[in-house]
């Protein structure tokens, strides 16, 4: 009996050894970052840089390479790709730096670091594309921390590719030893789809100018937000010298709501925000930069040398999934006279200690000797400080459309028309065109008591009806996109027979007249046009004439001009911003075949500027064709049976939407006309939508705001009509950095469902997308039964063993009178054997190793003879941390 407890104790011995091989991810994650910590500044991770726990965790670790940095002030960057190609999920940072050698570290994300060595001075830059700050440390500042549930989307087909490192050395007095430093973070990745992405939104002024000796300037940047809403967890200020004081608001109903307040000459790392802050639809982002001019002789501009200033405030944020932009700007003041209102301490300096001064500029200020080289050291400083506006800022504001289309689009809403838009009931003539201003208002252009019919041209496509004489109302009007109230009119005495609208990103009107061959640019508060192409009522085809131009369209990065022209002529032309020919493009297609470049009535133009893009309506062709705005390259058709013979209006809106509208299905044709929701990238049709009031004659033309608020103006029902977009989602409470389920009293966490691969079954899943349901089940479902096999199969063979013990007692010592002690010597034979020690017999530490997922170290602790010393850090009994699951927040107002 004895002996049967002894082999009993061994075997159960030995499966727990064999369990410490599937210990908690969470534990291993914790267990490599404890030992991370404990070891000496020395490039740890540098032989191992990625640690894979659990089937969808891992952690990457992001360690200068032995580097000495040779004077104070030094700025080293570093590169490491992304060790996956699909999409993965950022969701907690670990820093490794020491105040006495390291001033501050950035984490930028991009595609394409500026150099391929080992490592390079920043000189050089960070990035050659776009680039991102994902995490930002510095001495004395509280590191970054994401909320639970929270995570910075990296990887797959538009996330980035390679961290980038960058450590700014202040003092090297540390360095005399001449040791290597290492300092560096280490990443927490998932595959596991995170239900909030974390953003950054950046304010930044791009006008200011700081008159010398000037005591107090203002820099002021506001912008109405127009997207789902997002909640603040974390901002970051920066300027140059000249910066007193950065502070960033939200303001709503009047109401300014503080969201962080800092100098700009302490440590610039993100800080935490205090207070919970949401930002939601029609809310308005405040910021202000508080500078002097003292000291200075020369005026000081917005630029990226030392000698330049800067005004940015950033701001760390999350949203759901499904809406989730990654970058946002701000660059304008909409409202200056809000800033009346602002709060007394936005303009109240913070002060600084000297101490805390020298530590920021490089510690070079302790006589005046030094001040030369204090300031050339300051300059170095700030040269290198503001690489992130370089290959950041200034790149996502070229590309920041190019980002938004290449998010991957919600299909989950519906667009509805708003039937509380009174606009309907307005008093117009033909509604030939649509835009929207800088401010979002809805600018209609109609043509008042003027009618195209069969009797306006002659064929040779003269007018024939001068005698009436231009319209004598008001044919541009600017109407309020909620009430649709009357905010401004114009364009009286002008026109013949409006067509084509658009405006600028100045508030600069651009239309065309059918009647007069004619393109115009009309200021908002001008009586006269301020640009005029072509020759009134004078039909052509050459570089100086139009015949019945359709539609232009201004690009906002070049000011380049381009033109639709349009029923008579088969071509798009481009202009200078002043007017002067550039080229054209385009031919008259044929009845039988349409093909890249040809137009039968090219009616309907959407720039998109970033993109590098022009779209074309070719009405009568029923298609959309897509061209490069530097070449007229033909690039794409967007075409469906749905859209009909015809295809009247196309229009651009941000985050990669296309809208349009079709026309009256021919005798015989069953395609209704009605509205289309594209995405951009794939060309597919996403939704489709009609009127409820009245219904649609023959819809001319189409316009989109952010909100995917879409606005239909009808040449033959002499109407507007307003559409929102109704999202398809329950709703939700999200808070600053935890996330609370209105529907269930308890919730699991993500990090939970996600490391202990556990098929999740409680409520706050409702509010999952079905799609990530049958993800998040597949992959929980098959990491719990691959577990499960793995653990029964040892359990299995451990019985076979026993079993096996059991029958040699009778069948080998079972005659004997002295069996027990005969087992006794077995079992001691045994165990032996166990222990590696027997000459021959089982030796189950060279038994399993062959089978994948098996760890021999638990076998080889059993021939330690009783040492304790590899005993682990930490046992199966940890608890892992818990985090709520995430409902997300609510949808914008469709209103």
């Amino acid at each position: 009996m004895a002996g049967f407890v002894s082999n009993l104790l061994i075997l159960l011995l030995l499966f727990q050894n064999i369990c410490l091989g599937f210990r908690s991810p969470l534990s291993v994650f914790k267990r490599y970052k404890d030992i991370s910590s404990s070891l000496p500044n020395e490039c740890l991770g540098s032989d191992q840089p990625v640690i894979s726990f659990g089937l969808s965790d891992f952690a990457l670790d992001i360690r200068m390479p032995a580097v000495t940095p040779k004077q104070s002030d030094t700025y080293l960057c570093m590169s490491v790709p992304l060790p996956v190609d699909d999409e993965a999920y950022v969701v907690d940072f670990k820093p490794h730096a020491s105040m006495d050698t390291v001033h501050h570290m950035l984490l930028f994300g991009c595609n394409e670091p500026s150099s391929t060595e080992n490592y390079w001075d920043c000189d050089e830059g960070t990035c050659k594309d776009k680039s991102n700050i994902l995490y930002a440390w510095a001495r004395n500042a509280p590191p970054t921390r994401l909320p639970k549930g929270v995570g910075f989307r990296v990887g797959g087909e538009t996330g980035s590719r390679y961290f980038v490192l960058q450590v700014h050395y202040g003092d090297v007095s540390a360095f005399r030893d001449k040791h290597k430093d290492c300092s560096g973070v280490t990443l927490h990745l998932t595959h596991q789809k995170q239900p909030l992405i974390a953003g950054m939104y950046l304010m930044m002024s791009v006008n200011t100018v700081i008159p010398p000796g000037k005591k107090v300037v203002d820099a002021d940047i506001a912008c109405h937000y127009k997207r789902s809403p997002m909640h603040l967890f974390a901002y970051r200020v920066h300027t140059h010298r000249l910066g007193k004081v950065v502070s960033g608001y939200r303001v709503r109903n009047g109401q300014w709501t503080l969201i962080g307040r800092q100098s700009p000459q302490l440590p610039q790392a993100f800080y935490p925000v205090k207070y919970p802050v949401d930002i939601s639809y029609d809310d308005i982002l405040a910021a202000r930069c508080v500078f002097s001019g003292e000291g200075r002789t020369t005026e000081t501009h917005i630029g990226g040398t030392a000698n330049d200033e800067m005004c940015n405030f950033y701001i760390m944020y999350y949203m759901e999934a499904k809406h989730a932009v990654s970058y946002m700007t701000c660059t304008q003041n909409t409202n200056p006279e809000m800033f009346r209102n602002i709060p007394q301490e936005a303009n109240i300096p913070i002060p600084v200690k000297s101490d805390v001064m020298k530590m920021m500029h490089g510690h070079h200020e302790e006589t005046k000797d030094s001040d030369t080289s204090s300031l050339l050291q300051q300059d170095k400083k700030e040269d290198i400080l503001d690489q992130e506006t370089k290959d950041s800022d200034a790149s996502y504001l070229l590309q920041q459309a190019k980002k938004e289309e290449a998010e991957i689009l919600d299909q989950d809403f519906h667009i509805e028309e708003a039937v509380e838009w009174t606009g309907l009931d307005l008093k117009l003539g033909q509604v030939s065109g649509l835009a929207l201003d800088p401010e979002n208002n809805l600018v209609v252009f109609h043509r008042g008591d003027h009618v195209w019919d069969e009797n306006s041209f002659d064929s040779k496509f003269v007018y024939q009806q001068r005698g009436l004489g231009p319209i004598e109302q008001n044919t541009i009007i600017v109407l309020n996109p909620s009430n649709a109230k009357l905010l401004h009119s114009t364009g009286k005495s002008l026109f013949y027979l409006p067509h084509g609208l658009s405006v600028d990103k100045n508030g600069n009107y651009w239309v065309t007249d059918v009647a007069l061959h004619q393109v115009f640019k009309l200021g908002a508060k001008d009586k006269e046009p301020l640009l005029t192409l072509g020759v009134p009522l004078q039909p052509g085809s050459d570089k100086n004439h139009f015949c019945q131009p359709t539609d232009v369209a201004v690009d906002p990065i070049t000011g380049s001009i381009y033109v639709s022209d349009g029923y008579c002529n088969s071509r798009i032309i481009q202009f200078s911003p002043n007017g002067l020919y550039v080229k054209q493009w385009g031919e008259e297609s044929s009845l039988e075949r349409s093909g890249p470049g040809q137009f039968r009535i090219p009616h309907s133009l959407a720039l998109i500027p970033d993109l590098s893009q022009l779209c074309v309506a070719d009405r009568e062709n029923g298609r959309i064709q897509c061209f490069r705005l530097e070449t007229g390259e033909f690039t794409r058709e967007i075409k469906h049976k749905a859209f009909g013979r015809e295809l009247f209006a196309v229009s651009y809106g941000p985050g990669g939407l296309l809208f349009a509208v079709n026309g009256m299905p021919y005798p015989g044709e069953t395609e209704s006309v009605k509205g289309f929701v594209m995405n951009f990238s794939t060309g597919e049709i996403i939704d489709t939508f009609i009127p409820l009031r009245k219904s649609f004659e023959m819809p001319h033309d189409i316009v989109a705001s952010e909100d995917r608020t879409v606005f239909v103006g009808d040449v033959h029902a002499k109407a507007v009509w307003k559409f929102a977009c109704v999202e398809k989602m329950e709703h939700r409470s999200v808070k600053k950095a935890g996330i609370e389920v209105q529907e269930t009293k308890e919730s699991e966490t993500i990090a939970e469902a996600r490391l202990k691969n556990k098929p999740e079954a409680r409520d706050p899943l409702k509010n999952m997308d079905k799609q990530h349901l049958v993800q998040q089940a597949s992959s929980t479902g098959v990491s719990f039964v691959l577990i499960t096999t793995l653990l029964i199969i040892p359990v299995v063979i451990l019985l076979v063993i026993l079993v096996f013990i059991r029958w040699r007692k009778p069948t080998v010592y079972g005659g004997n009178s002295d069996g027990e002690r005969k087992l006794d010597s077995s079992s001691g034979r045994i165990l032996g054997r166990l222990r590696g020690k027997g000459g021959g017999g089982i030796n189950l530490g060279n038994f399993f190793p062959s089978h994948k997922g098996y760890s021999r170290k638990g076998f080889d602790r059993l021939s330690t003879e009783g040492s304790d010393q590899e005993k682990d850090e930490e046992d199966g009994t940890d608890s892992e941390e818990e985090c709520s699951a995430s409902p997300l927040p609510p949808p914008p107002s469709s209103s």
